[in-house]
């Protein structure tokens, strides 16, 4: 069964338009997404089961169902988040979910990550070199602060679904966020009071 990542980068080649390999490219997979309407994250589980893992690599990027261990006490959370992990500890790990950021900063940090991608195939050999030092360090990586979560194995609701190389770009822009107890409108604003952004 065809997955929304298929149709979009079927779409995407018909136009001329390879995943990731240019500015432009990467501009026409985020327009395409964003467009998107009603995505369903349980249908995007459900697409393709020889994606779903266990065991998340650190430098891919991955969907999954999520319910904090501390959610009473937060502001607010992600229940599907989209993440790079960039580190693992005992009981889980931290990552980068990227729907803490509006779409435009997204962009922003992801272009900065590919920068750090270990080859330009975009396949699944392809991972971002990711560690917290590098984060803090590169300045294209600034809007990266309000994204840092760490996630506990045990609250982990649902296989991790890795996202392939190609469709970075596409899931970067699909509307899957989730915000409990907030709007994404008020996490991002917030997220950008965080980063010093008045606009």
């Amino acid at each position: 069964m065809a997955t929304i990542f298929d149709t979009i980068i079927t779409q995407g080649v018909r136009s001329g338009q390879i995943p990731a390999r240019t500015q432009g490219a990467r501009d026409w997979f985020r327009d395409t997404a964003g467009a998107m309407r009603n995505v369903n994250e349980r249908t995007l589980m459900r697409g393709d089961s020889a994606r779903l893992t266990t065991s998340p690599i650190v430098g891919s990027m991955y969907m999954f169902n999520y319910d904090p261990k501390w959610k009473d006490e937060l502001p607010y959370y992600d229940r599907f988040p989209l993440v790079f992990p960039f580190r693992k500890v005992p009981g889980g790990f931290y990552g980068i979910n990227l729907h803490y950021l509006p779409p435009q900063l997204r962009a922003k940090l992801m272009d900065g990550l590919y920068d750090y991608a270990n080859n330009t195939r975009y396949d699944e050999s392809t991972k971002i070199r990711l560690n917290y030092q590098l984060l803090t360090s590169i300045a294209k990586m600034r809007f990266f602060s309000p994204c840092v979560k760490h996630y506990l194995n045990e609250h982990v609701r649902s296989r991790f679904m890795y996202v392939y190389p190609s469709e970075w770009d596409i899931a970067l822009f699909l509307p899957t966020e989730r915000f409990t107890k907030q709007s994404k409108t008020q996490v991002w604003n917030d997220s950008k009071r965080k980063l010093g952004i008045r606009k």
